[in-house]
């Protein structure tokens, strides 16, 4: 039997021979503009504004409305003591509750529109809302 040689070199070569195509100036044009596109679509879809972003924090007797870029604290009154949410750095986070499992702390930070942490035994909630601004014109001082 006839051994055969298996080197990088000769499969690069082959590849190379095999997928040789010659291009011309329109062709690079082309593949640019496609380029360009691609990057443009992409910008557009994944990099849209928070200008409308809202931070919702409901409790029991209570809700409070805050801008995303808001620095604050507020402390949420529920049926088994105070739970205090923070908002800062365009992110919102339970920092401390009195429930028993404190998943809610554990859960960390939320940032992103349809995010949520609640906590449960002590109906604290908080969501970031996205969408059109609020028309009634309630806000966190209002309250």
């Amino acid at each position: 039997m006839k051994k055969t040689s298996f080197s990088l070199a000769a499969v690069f070569s082959l590849f190379s021979k095999s997928l040789a195509v010659s291009l011309k100036p329109l062709d690079a044009v082309v593949a640019l503009l496609s380029l360009g596109a691609v990057v443009f679509s992409s910008a557009a879809v994944y990099a849209k504004p928070r200008d409308n972003a809202r931070v919702s924090v409901r409790g029991q007797d209570s809700a409070w409305i805050f801008p995303v870029d808001a620095e604050d604290t507020v402390t949420v009154s529920g049926p088994l003591g105070d739970t205090v949410v923070a908002i800062h750095g365009g992110r919102a986070r339970v920092l401390s509750s009195p429930c028993g499992n404190q998943t809610c702390v554990a859960q960390g930070d939320i940032k992103a529109s349809g995010q949520w942490i609640a906590c449960l035994p002590n109906n604290v909630f908080a969501i970031i809302e996205s969408g059109a601004p609020d028309r009634d014109g309630l806000d966190a001082t209002t309250w």
